[in-house]
């Protein structure tokens, strides 16, 4: 661990492999996401993303190119291999990675070496996005990866948004179930405490607050938990195995600005869901959704 750590560091996006983008575009639009135009990676991977106003996302990740995702691999990108190796594990759906805001992807590599969580080489990528008359400006990118050999289906990085495309992307904020930005990231395992350190280094957050339901920890701009079978019942009514150890992300959670009028869209959808003591709606796991979605109060 180090030895002091500056603000927390904030919540960017989660990556969701998925089978498809279009079984993904299809899910989300349901759920009442407005979702991105499809974007294609250097190295085989393609995305599309849902865009939230404060300023986090969502990125169903799914394979457009394998044999391009496998010579990257080879070549020692981490994104990649990691992906690979989720889909081996997991199958083609699920929540692979959460992913931290940064200004200082370098830095970041050295305090990750320092705490023993460093995981392979900084990864340096450009991309095009399209605004929504479908005109193409460049991203770039920096990421330094970390993760826990205990925790193989899991793992974090930070993302440095080297340069932005400078349109107005506003339009692919909206989103008709009234959603307005991420709020939690739910993780499982038996004994949540057994990754404290883990997390406490990823989100330069040395607070935890520890319960009988498991753990959480501030980010700058959200929360980040590891419950137990128990706390992943109360919270997501959702049945976790307690056989298997290592840190899983199971769920997220997104603020709406009136869980009733969200409530009332997603019946007029015909869209499923529980809703619990405290109101918060869960949406199940549905093939192109990635993991279990819950929406609360903002």
């Amino acid at each position: 661990m180090s030895a002091s750590l500056p603000k927390a560091r904030p919540l960017d996006h989660l990556v969701l492999p998925v089978s498809s983008l279009e079984l993904s575009r299809a899910r989300y639009e349901k759920l009442g996401f407005t979702v991105a135009p499809d974007a294609r990676h250097p190295f085989g991977t393609e995305n599309a993303c849902v865009f939230f106003s404060d300023g986090t996302y969502l990125e169903p990740l799914a394979i457009a190119q394998r044999e391009d995702c496998e010579a990257a691999a080879l070549k020692g990108n981490e994104f990649i291999a990691r992906d690979q190796a989720f889909r081996f594990r997991q199958g083609e759906e699920g929540f692979s990675a959460l992913v931290l805001g940064t200004s200082d992807a370098t830095a970041d590599r050295k305090q990750f070496q320092k705490s023993g969580i460093l995981a392979g080489k900084n990864l340096k990528f450009s991309r095009s996005f399209k605004d929504a008359k479908g005109k193409e400006q460049e991203a770039s990118f920096e990421l330094c990866f970390a993760a826990d050999r205990r925790a193989p289906d899991a793992f974090f990085f930070t993302c440095e948004r080297v340069k932005m495309p400078s349109f107005d992307r506003k339009f692919l904020t909206s989103h008709e179930n009234g959603v307005i930005g991420l709020k939690e990231v739910a993780a499982s395992e038996p004994n949540p405490s057994d990754f404290q350190y883990l997390l406490q280094d990823v989100l330069n957050q040395r607070d935890i607050n520890a319960h009988s339901f498991g753990i959480e920890l501030a980010a700058l701009n959200g929360n980040v938990a590891v419950y137990n079978k128990a706390g992943m019942k109360a919270w997501f009514n959702a049945d976790v195995p307690t056989h298997f150890r290592g840190l899983r992300f199971r769920a997220f959670v997104l603020a709406v600005d009136d869980i009733v009028q969200t409530r009332k869209f997603l019946r007029r959808r015909k869209v499923g869901f529980s809703e619990l003591a405290s109101g918060r709606i869960v949406v199940d796991h549905e093939p192109g959704q990635g993991c279990i979605i819950a929406f609360d109060q903002g």
